[in-house]
């Protein structure tokens, strides 16, 4: 890698950080075009290209970037949790889970339990659980039906697969919960759990809260305790949190996008 692939690096970071997206995408291109190999940069463009909806690109350049020479542990676990984000939002959410679950068993972080945490809730929502169809009749060679386990064994089955899933993301819930107590996003992650997977929203309200104690602006946090403010009939707090979520940084792992918090407040102030 050349000087220049460096120097151009360098510049793309810096309108990185100021915010001139455009002018970083253009810098960032032309140093990959000399031969950037740095993975500090790398990463950095590929999260500029995930929160700007480009996760086919920025899956390409996070393979590119296992390659650079510089790649530390802390920066391998940011390349899994951003390529996992990716898969999640490709239609490959099982593929991004196991490709996190082994890097989590090599290198566990902070940040693979609060990613890990949220795609296991994204896996495991109560309205992705299958359920068994109605399976065509098999014949054998001499014409007769084969029998096939009932519609009710196979429900059975989906059952208890479902269950050891939904007991091995609590555990993970559990455990980045003991690694830091205090991490809004682990702390959000549990009350989405209770929320969107099992349906108790009496329990989930505990962790929200506990959750917004410690980061008061965190996106999905605000979304779920507004749904608690509208339950109570108080349409005002539950604006002023939404309003409060639309001022923070959307990530690809928020459960509330942009849209869904914009529409929402339409909704309620009757626009």
């Amino acid at each position: 890698m050349g000087f220049f692939a460096s120097l151009k690096a360098q510049q793309a970071m810096r309108a990185h950080g100021k915010g001139d997206i455009a002018k970083a995408k253009q810098l960032y291109e032309e140093a990959l075009a000399k031969g950037l190999m740095e993975s500090r940069p790398m990463l950095g463009y590929a999260l500029l290209l995930i929160r700007e909806g480009s996760f086919e690109k920025a899956m390409a350049l996070l393979l590119k970037t296992q390659k650079a020479p510089d790649l530390t542990p802390d920066r391998k676990s940011q390349l899994f949790v951003d390529y996992a984000a990716c898969c999640a939002k490709t239609g490959q959410l099982e593929k991004g889970v196991k490709l996190l679950e082994r890097q989590h068993d090599r290198t566990p972080t902070g940040l693979t339990y609060q990613t890990l945490g949220y795609l296991y809730v994204e896996q495991y929502d109560a309205v992705n659980k299958p359920v068994a169809e109605e399976l065509a009749p098999v014949y054998d060679e001499e014409g007769n039906e084969v029998p096939q386990p009932t519609k009710a064994e196979r429900q059975a089955e989906i059952d208890a697969q479902w269950q050891e899933g939904v007991e091995k993301a609590f555990a993970l819930l559990q455990a980045s919960i003991d690694y830091d107590d205090e991490d809004p996003v682990c702390l959000d992650n549990m009350g989405q759990a209770l929320y969107r997977i099992k349906g108790d929203k009496v329990a989930a309200k505990e962790w929200f809260d506990k959750a917004h104690a410690e980061k008061p602006g965190q996106i999905d946090s605000l979304w779920f305790l507004s749904r608690y403010d509208l339950e109570a009939g108080d349409t005002a707090a539950a604006i002023d949190k939404l309003e409060t979520a639309l001022e923070g940084n959307f990530s690809p792992l928020n459960y509330a996008d942009r849209k869904m918090v914009e529409d929402e407040l339409k909704r309620l102030k009757g626009n």
